[in-house]
């Protein structure tokens, strides 16, 4: 039985850089609309988008409420008339194109690649993540990519890491941890699996919260060393 610790990894912003990516694609689709984009509404999108998430992660919102509700906000406060569905359908069309690394993280799977058992652990829209994780070609690295579309629960469920724990043979809670930058989704998530975790925290932002991960890091260099500190 395969006795190397498990190692969960969320896909935006840990592996690959997801707020660049929504940038691009939604100036991309704003474009295909006749719509302006600059810096404040894209700003603005992004804070819109990341409340509607959170409101997923609460079980306020279904999935489909989430991807179609934050361009109906979007466009009511721009006072725009804007096709919110049209909208999510080219976003999501661009957005599933093309990929960008968090800095470090090809590096990072190299050296744990072989080491450790790796996951990746997602909320993501199963059509976009799989796209963005081909175009880096990193499928290869992970032992088996669990994006909670197709899954029993979102994360910070904990019924999201029991599917995933069923589905991973030899599976032990004292030999697992997450690496994750949300707060709420990835170090709640594994505070609730029971599992240890490590908030990738890169700008150094304080933790108002009462979410305590166990471990932290600001640069994702630093996890493999502290893979072994705990593992060895």
């Amino acid at each position: 039985m395969d006795s190397r610790p498990i190692v969960f990894l969320d896909l935006d912003n840990t592996i690959l850089d997801f707020n660049h990516a929504e940038r691009v694609a939604l100036g991309r689709a704003f474009a295909e609309l006749g719509l302006e984009m600059n810096d404040d509404i894209a700003a603005r999108y992004h804070q819109i988008n990341i409340r509607h998430w959170e409101m997923l992660e609460d079980g306020i919102l279904t999935r489909a409420q989430v991807l179609v509700q934050r361009y109906e906000t979007l466009y009511r406060e721009l006072g725009v008339e804007g096709d919110a569905e049209r909208t999510q359908a080219l976003y999501e069309s661009f957005l599933a194109e093309g990929h960008w690394f968090m800095p470090g993280a090809e590096e990072l799977l190299k050296a744990l690649h072989g080491k450790y058992r790796l996951f990746i652990a997602s909320n993501g829209v199963q059509r976009v993540q799989d796209g963005r994780i081909a175009s880096a070609g990193i499928a290869p690295y992970f032992e088996k990519i669990f994006i909670s579309e197709h899954m029993e629960a979102n994360k910070p469920d904990a019924r999201f890491f029991a599917q995933c724990f069923r589905e991973i043979p030899g599976f032990k809670r004292e030999r697992a941890i997450i690496l994750g930058d949300s707060l709420s989704s990835d170090i709640r998530g594994g505070i609730n699996a029971g599992i240890m975790t490590c908030w990738f925290n890169p700008k150094g932002t304080e933790n108002r919260s009462n979410i305590h991960p166990d471990y932290e890091i600001g640069k994702l260099d630093e996890f493999e060393s502290l893979l072994k500190q705990i593992f060895e």
